[in-house]
């Protein structure tokens, strides 16, 4: 059993990928080429925004948005700490402090109703994290900010195709990034991410940044980075998109499945009033979490913790100063928290079989 099949997407659409493969190939454009403008108008139009942007990651999608908003030395950035180290990273990486606000306990979002206390004379941005797949309510979130006159940069890394009252992830806030990580809903075979945005200058910022800082070659107004999506990448990802609609349906589908049958046993996901969720993982919460694991292990079904130890816990945030009881939400879940087998082509059989080891391990542990 697949934790994430990878493999057998790519078996599914083979013909169209390999052909994506080979015109680049044939044609040698391999950096900007055809493919990566046809890719950022599709994806522009899916999410229902002006500009699409390619870039090289999810990380640089966020590094790039923080470079063209001008935020750097002594500003700060709001975020989470129970999420991957990217959001974080890129902050400090630039020169600005990460400020840490706790979770919800239902949907693993940012707890709306900390965000405010957090906001200071040098807090130059709010960045939240669509985890797991669903958004956190970016109306509320977006009232905030423009009260305080603050940009709003969603980490949708994990939740692309997912939509919040009709309107889809990428397509709410200031600017917005995603990953095309291979084990994301929507990969590539590599490294990739997109920037979205409906700010014109901020687009033509984002992509001078992206190429060094250059607005034409030998022309460089800004400092950038080399942070483009290779063409190969984005032909590959435009060969799978025409199957992303019905990917984002059958996950939806097998989320609920999951839920309607563990829902007596554990936590299962709590999906916020108008939204969707693409369940890039599946997760549960669950005492003893560790020895479920070890259960499970031993009868070949493959599981995932996201993540094990909050960012304030990492040492290299030591230097923000926060302990460990900072953020008892985040931190409980990241004791918790595992996540079972999830993608579009997983199988009744299969599923029926990973819940009734999950049952049986609990009843085994607790």
């Amino acid at each position: 059993m697949q934790f994430i099949d990878i493999k057998k997407q790519y078996q599914i659409h083979k013909k169209a990928i390999d052909q994506a493969i080979h015109e680049v190939l044939d044609k040698g454009s391999f950096i900007l080429g055809q493919q990566n403008k046809t890719l950022e108008s599709t994806l522009a139009e899916y999410v229902g925004i002006k500009h699409c942007i390619g870039v090289s990651s999810g990380t640089d999608s966020l590094l790039i948005a923080l470079m063209a908003l001008g935020i750097g030395s002594g500003d700060e950035v709001i975020t989470v700490p129970f999420t991957w180290i990217s959001p974080a990273e890129v902050i400090a990486l630039i020169g600005a402090t990460p400020v840490f606000v706790d979770i919800e306990p239902g949907t693993y979002n940012i707890d709306i109703n900390q965000i405010e206390a957090a906001i200071t004379p040098r807090t130059k941005a709010i960045m939240p994290i669509s985890l797991f797949g669903q958004m956190p309510d970016y109306a509320a979130i977006n009232a905030i900010a423009n009260k305080h006159g603050l940009p709003v940069i969603e980490d949708a890394a994990q939740s692309f195709g997912a939509t919040q009252h009709g309107k889809r992830s990428c397509g709410l806030t200031t600017i917005s990034s995603t990953s095309f990580f291979p084990a994301k809903p929507f990969g590539c075979y590599g490294d990739g991410g997109a920037i979205f945005t409906d700010d014109d200058r901020l687009a033509e910022r984002m992509r001078s940044i992206r190429v060094h800082g250059g607005e034409k070659r030998h022309h460089h107004p800004y400092l950038g980075v080399n942070g483009r999506l290779d063409t190969l990448q984005a032909a590959v990802l435009l060969a799978k998109f025409p199957h992303f609609p019905a990917e984002v349906k059958a996950r939806g589908e097998i989320g609920a499945r999951y839920s309607k049958l563990l829902k007596d046993c554990c936590v299962v996901p709590t999906i916020q009033e108008g939204n969707t969720h693409v369940y890039a993982q599946y997760t549960i919460r669950i005492p003893k979490r560790d020895e479920v694991q070890q259960e499970l292990q031993a009868q070949g079904i493959p599981t995932g913790v996201y993540y094990p130890k909050c960012l304030h816990e990492q040492p290299v945030f030591t230097y923000l100063g926060y302990k460990y009881g900072s953020f008892p939400v985040s931190e409980k879940a990241s004791t918790e928290v595992i996540s079972l087998p999830m993608h579009p082509w997983l199988s009744q059989e299969d599923q029926d079989h990973v819940v009734q080891a999950v049952k049986q391990a609990l009843m085994a542990k607790i």
